[in-house]
């Protein structure tokens, strides 16, 4: 096995081998670098001489000897207990109890002592397996100061004493959360890229879709991690659709549907009708919803925009942030005109800043625009321009820039 299969494989199995080496030896620093040395030796082996029969087995035990040469070199005093302990441990866990230990990996790379950066960084490069280089290129940042930023939130684990432990009661709802707030933020980051010239990153949005998948299956009883897990099947499955060669991103009301991944798409809606009505739904399950509706028209005209309307009113309750306002007002102007949206975006721009918010200020510039557009409103290309100028993704600053050419040509003739 060679080339991305074997880097795929390496990829799936890492986490499980960070976290048996956590759970026995405590050190999260140590045991993510000597994961990284049993990564390398099996790249170099196994291309040589062949993937073994047990490969988790396999990179645990390379992983353990790695992780005792750390050890042995930072602390000699204790070389004889640390030679005993390989002797115990020579024979690792099975997948059985790697697996369980994935949950309690996510929830110590989200551990509260870590800022939300650190949080992202850590969740990608401990239970992700990708590369520093990927995580900075993903980022817009360079490889350094990933680096440092990886390397502080280990230090910052080890000053708060944090334990390869399940956390219990109040704190482990809290981590969770955190938890789906981070594999959200990185499946944002892989479908719409901050930077770059694509538009998104499909290794990030697939990796997320991947953890998810883990976490759902070993918290079964999360709805909202249900939720979240439809919601990026439901939008994954636009993907094929949301580019063209000739004209680059096409916006939602312009995709040709039967481009959609049909299989996502089923399995999107079949995940959010099974947690549905597991109590009141939470942010997830709600922006799942909305996808859902999408999901089930044939074409855009079909759109049921005043039920899409109701779900952003009942998720703007459980969250009353910059992003959600904004898809309101979208929502409302596809339901009832865009003189209306204009009105609701001027209503919530002066009562909460949107266009101040970093979250929401190029995409205010960029609804106002094409709600300007749809008015033949004169000033809609210089709010398209002054759009494109606040993206640094190429693909979207393009689309921008086309649009406020296609917006001129309108008032001039």
């Amino acid at each position: 096995m060679t080339g991305p299969a074997l880097e795929e494989l390496l990829r799936t199995e890492a986490p499980y081998v960070l976290s048996a080496l956590v759970r026995r030896f405590g050190r999260f620093e140590a045991a993510e670098d000597a994961v990284q040395e049993a990564l390398l030796d099996a790249s170099e082996q196994w291309t040589r001489d062949g993937v073994p029969e047990n490969p988790r087995s396999w990179l645990t035990r390379i992983g353990y000897r790695r992780m005792v040469d750390l050890l042995r070199s930072e602390q000699a005093a204790h070389r004889r207990e640390l030679q005993v302990g390989i002797a115990e441990v020579v024979t690792p866990a099975g997948p059985a109890a790697a697996t369980d230990d994935s949950l309690t990996l996510l929830l110590l790379c989200c551990h509260p002592a870590l800022s939300r950066t650190g949080q992202v960084a850590l969740t990608l490069r401990a239970v992700g397996g990708l590369t520093t280089a990927e995580i900075a290129h993903a980022y817009g940042v360079p490889e350094t100061t990933m680096g440092t930023r990886i390397s502080r939130a280990k230090q910052t684990l080890r000053k708060a004493g944090a334990r390869f432990t399940p956390p219990e009661g109040a704190e482990l709802a809290e981590r969770v959360d955190a938890v789906l707030d981070v594999l959200y933020l990185v499946f944002n980051e892989g479908y719409t890229a901050t930077a770059g010239a694509d538009l998104g990153r499909v290794d990030l949005a697939h990796e997320s879709i991947r953890l998810t998948r883990m976490l759902a299956r070993i918290a079964p009883g999360e709805p909202e991690v249900a939720g979240l897990l439809a919601l990026m099947l439901l939008t994954e499955a636009r993907r094929p659709a949301r580019t063209s060669p000739d004209l680059g991103l096409v916006p939602l009301a312009e995709q040709d549907r039967t481009q959609w991944d049909r299989a996502l798409l089923d399995e999107g809606l079949a995940v959010l009708a099974e947690v549905w009505r597991s109590g009141d739904p939470g942010p997830f399950r709600l922006q799942a919803a909305i996808a859902a509706v999408h999901a089930r028209t044939e074409s855009a005209a079909e759109t049921d925009w005043r039920e899409i309307l109701g779900l952003y009113l009942l998720l703007e309750r459980t969250l009353p942030t910059a992003p959600v306002r904004l898809g309101r007002v979208v929502a409302a102007a596809q339901a009832f005109g865009p003189v209306v949206g204009l009105q609701l975006l001027d209503e919530l721009d002066a009562e909460h800043g949107l266009a101040g918010d970093p979250l929401t200020a190029q995409r205010v510039l960029a609804v106002r625009a094409h709600l300007l557009e749809q008015r033949h409103d004169p000033s809609a290309a210089a709010q398209f321009r002054a759009a494109a100028e606040m993206t640094a993704n190429e693909a979207e600053r393009d689309y921008l820039l086309r649009r406020a050419g296609q917006a001129r040509v309108i008032v001039d003739s």
